[in-house]
């Protein structure tokens, strides 16, 4: 509900004052011409009017905050306290607070008043700015969610990012990995099938391709006896191919470390043995586990050490 522009409430808090790295300021009457006319010709430019004793104010500029923020420079937020500067309002019209102006080009285009949801703020946002301004916050968001063991919250996200981009292969290979990790290598291959042959070879296309055959691979590693391979590795250390079967093993299992240190073993007894199997096997677990993940990182540098020694 919009409230009356001449209310009288005594609440005195303001809404959050977020410097917003350059993208959140607040305006005077003599600066709103530099601010927002000026720079709206290079941005568009939300100004949201308000006031301290404004309750639904302090609703809606946090939610405003928060999306421009999302929208990662797409947009930038001016805000302007009314009790201190009522010329421009006035100029404008409002006659209730929260009101929302858009301006573009160095003039107003849109608008709205009232405490809107935040899903109604992006959409204002997508059309002030263009679709898919979004998707890089919220593929962070999934992202996040993946690497926690989210699963049901990370697909959502990949898919609100599909829904803004569907060419996004970061969305794309994201979500292959949400079927993956339950266990759905059919509709894993079907979400990979959907990238054009051109997108393919993408870093994070080629690293979830990397992880359904590693995937694939598990189905049958996964029933192995972990304990049974590891009596038969310590009894015969050179059984290269029961090493090769608990690296797979182990990985199914969640570690990747000790995965990778079975694989190392290998190369450090026999880098030749079977066509450099152990090396080929831990490339691919690389691929699959991301160039950036942190096993990743530590296993090429111990990778290099042994190749180059």
């Amino acid at each position: 509900m919009a409230v009356t522009l001449f209310g009288s409430s005594k609440d005195q808090s303001a809404p959050s004052l977020n410097a917003g790295g350059g993208l959140i300021k607040d305006t005077t009457t003599q600066d709103f011409v530099t601010d927002v006319i000026e720079a709206s010709k290079d941005v568009p430019v939300l100004v949201d009017f308000w006031a301290p004793w404004c309750g639904p104010c302090r609703q809606l500029t946090p939610l405003l905050e928060k999306a421009v923020q999302a929208a990662a420079g797409a947009v930038k937020l001016v805000k302007m306290n009314i009790d201190e500067h009522p010329a421009i309002a006035g100029q404008l019209g409002v006659q209730s607070i929260p009101a929302v102006f858009a301006f573009k080009g160095g003039r107003p285009v849109d608008g709205f008043m009232g405490a809107l949801p935040e899903s109604q703020i992006r959409s204002f946002i997508e059309r002030l700015a263009g679709k898919g301004v979004f998707a890089g916050s919220v593929l962070e968001a999934a992202q996040a969610a993946l690497d926690s063991g989210d699963i049901n919250s990370a697909a959502e996200g990949f898919a609100a990012a599909l829904q803004q981009d569907s060419s996004n292969t970061d969305a794309v290979a994201g979500l292959a990995r949400c079927y993956l990790a339950t266990g759905d290598l059919k509709r894993a291959e079907q979400t990979l099938a959907l990238v054009p042959a051109a997108k393919q070879n993408v870093a994070a296309i080629a690293s979830a391709k990397a992880a359904l055959e590693l995937a694939r691979k598990g189905e049958t590693s996964g029933k192995a006896d972990v304990h049974g391979l590891t009596a038969t590795v310590e009894k015969e250390p050179d059984n290269h191919q029961a090493r090769l079967d608990l690296a797979l093993a182990l990985n199914v299992k969640g570690d990747k470390e000790a995965a990778m240190e079975q694989l190392l073993e290998i190369i450090r007894r026999d880098r030749a043995w079977n066509d450099e199997a152990g090396r080929k096997q831990l490339v691919e677990f690389f691929n699959a586990w991301g160039p950036t993940h942190p096993v990743s990182v530590k296993g090429r540098q111990r990778l290099s050490a042994l190749l180059f020694s």
